[in-house]
């Protein structure tokens, strides 16, 4: 939780922003004073264990930027809960000051300036820091390290390396246990291949064989920390196979399982767990209805929809962790567990801001070494942005309408359709376009852009598909993601109409009129799902955009015409 100390030291850093007037070199310096590496690890020790986790790297191991939506709009059970909430509901919810270092690396408050300030979050070899850091303090006999999933994707080297550049670098950290989600992206033999050369346990209890419903993966591993027997049960991403072409994983099944799941924490407490802990891809809607439906989860460790939360949610006797995305924040969580039971937590969300705490060495020479082959065209600059760029945004965001519009230019569409992906990093207006950044937003394992006919019925259809999946008051039929962006159309949306009913309005943007649901357009889009699709890989076409355009001078204009 966020304590009256830590209140008063993000008061002091929100009032040297504030005295910064305009900031620029001085100011960063002067909030930055507040903002030491002892200061963001300071932490009370509290039990026998603790357990540190990270998840939804997606492929980052240099320190980014990393705008949060300002407007998640939560639905069904998390509404009204934090990891539902907009930017400005949250840190009132908690209690932090604008303007301070915590609220920068929560929220999208006030991006451009405080980014200016504080600099850049995250870096592996951050991470490292702190989780060396942890382990000495601690003793590594009282720690567990664990990695929520969403690791190996996201970024040129992990596409370029099969996700191995990730598996180097996340092994000397020596995680106890991991999940996964896009991990199965890079296909079923490679994912195993990883697996087995990351040094610890992947654990999925949730995904079969297709043809005899075998387990692929060990649903659990029992592990010894602090005197206590732990069970860690693997959970991954439930709706994997829905979302990507068949070939990569056509031999696998996935899903929720609740039964499944409830079946392996009683063998776990059987086989003498005392503490049990679900290392889950499921999403924070999903966990937090799976924590009040499985009896005897002790603590779950959500990933999969990125929210950060300085403070744990106790749904029950289960506490719910949620420790944000792109290598931005180490979660500790310490417990108590005596007497056959958890007596007592504490928690601290570890924001890594890069400028204050120092890259571990040795980390710091295997990220070098990983990306040392791509270094000269991870480097080299396509363009420039006076624009934001960033990739969150509930139904709409500028890294998307940037894609949308090279759609639109690239292949000649009239209508463009760009996926509402969480993953992807931020550009801070005036910096330019790298390769390395275009990869960034679009490094996936099925990169072709599509071009064919759509009727405008079919293009309703997908909107309201996407909107159900969104807004189901059921968190167990929400798959995650952001609307789908569209260029050249735009409509309005009512979340809260059932399904059919929330997308109206929908106008052709080029010559004002309505869409016709029988008549067909041209439509580009990419990441498509099918197993048979032809074009080029999206990022070639993006950096021809850009550097055609050279300077992307703002962000066109919105696809939507709002949420109402």
């Amino acid at each position: 939780m966020v304590t009256r100390r830590e209140i008063l030291q993000i008061g002091m850093a929100a009032a040297s922003v504030a005295a910064a007037n305009g900031l620029g070199p001085l100011g960063r310096v002067a909030a930055q004073q507040r903002l030491t590496e002892s200061e963001l690890l300071r932490f009370e020790p509290l039990g026998n264990i603790s357990l540190l986790h990270i998840a939804d790297l997606h492929g980052q191991l240099m320190p980014t930027y990393l705008r949060e939506p300002s407007t998640n709009l939560g639905a069904g059970t998390v509404m009204g809960l934090p990891a539902g909430a907009n930017a400005k509901d949250l840190l009132s919810h908690f209690g932090i000051p604008a303007g301070s270092g915590t609220a920068h690396s929560l929220t999208s408050e006030d991006f451009e300036r405080l980014a200016e300030v504080y600099g850049r979050i995250g870096g592996l070899d951050r991470a490292a820091t702190v989780i060396k850091a942890v382990r000495a303090e601690r003793g590594a006999e009282r720690v567990l390290l664990f990695d929520g999933g969403d690791t190996w994707q996201g970024s040129l080297t992990s596409y370029r390396t099969r996700g191995q550049d990730m598996v180097e670098c996340l092994k000397l950290l020596k995680p106890d246990a991991m999940t996964g989600h896009w991990e199965f992206t890079h296909g079923e033999a490679r994912v195993k291949e990883l697996a087995q050369a990351l040094g610890c346990p992947f654990l999925a209890q949730n995904v079969r064989d297709n043809e005899w419903q075998d387990p692929v993966f060990d649903a659990y591993s029992m592990i010894e920390r602090g005197g206590v027997k732990v069970a860690v049960i693997g959970q991954a991403f439930p709706f994997t196979a829905l979302g990507i072409p068949r070939r990569l994983i056509p031999n696998w099944s996935f899903g929720i399982r609740e039964e499944d799941l409830q079946a392996t924490v009683v063998k776990a407490r059987q086989r003498g767990a005392v503490l049990v802990v679900l290392l889950s891809h499921n999403g924070f809607g999903i966990d937090y209805k799976l924590a009040g439906r499985v009896e005897g989860i002790d603590v779950i460790l959500t990933a999969h929809t990125h929210d950060p939360l300085p403070e744990v949610v106790r749904v029950g006797n289960t506490l719910l962790v949620a420790g944000g995305s792109h290598g931005k924040f180490v979660s500790r969580l310490d417990l108590d567990v005596r007497d056959g039971r958890v007596n007592g937590y504490r928690f601290k969300l570890i924001p890594l801001f890069s400028d204050a705490i120092r890259p571990d060495p040795e980390m710091q020479e295997a990220i070098t070494s990983v990306r040392a082959p791509f270094a000269a065209e991870l480097a080299r600059a396509v363009g420039h942005t006076d624009a934001l760029l960033y990739r969150r945004g509930r139904f709409d965001c500028s890294v998307d309408d940037m894609i949308c519009a090279a759609l639109l230019e690239e292949r000649d569409a009239e209508i463009a359709l760009s996926p509402g992906f969480w993953w992807g990093t931020s550009l801070l207006p005036g910096a330019p376009i790298t390769v390395e950044d275009i990869h960034n937003m679009t490094s996936i394992a099925y990169p072709e852009v599509c071009r064919a006919p759509m009727s405008g019925e079919r293009l309703k259809a997908i909107l309201e598909d996407v909107a159900d999946n969104l807004f189901h008051a059921d968190p167990y039929y929400q798959q995650g993601g952001d609307m789908i962006r569209c260029g050249g159309v735009g409509y309005t949306i009512n979340p809260r109409k059932p399904i059919g009913q929330r997308v109206t309005d929908m106008m052709h943007l080029k010559n004002g009129r309505r869409i016709e649901s029988d008549k067909e357009y041209i439509v580009a889009s990419w990441a498509c799902a099918a197993d048979a699709v032809e074009g080029p890989p999206i990022w070639d076409l993006v950096e021809r955009y850009i550097a055609r355009k050279k300077v992307i001078r703002a962000a066109p204009p919105s696809a939507t015409s709002g949420a109402r």
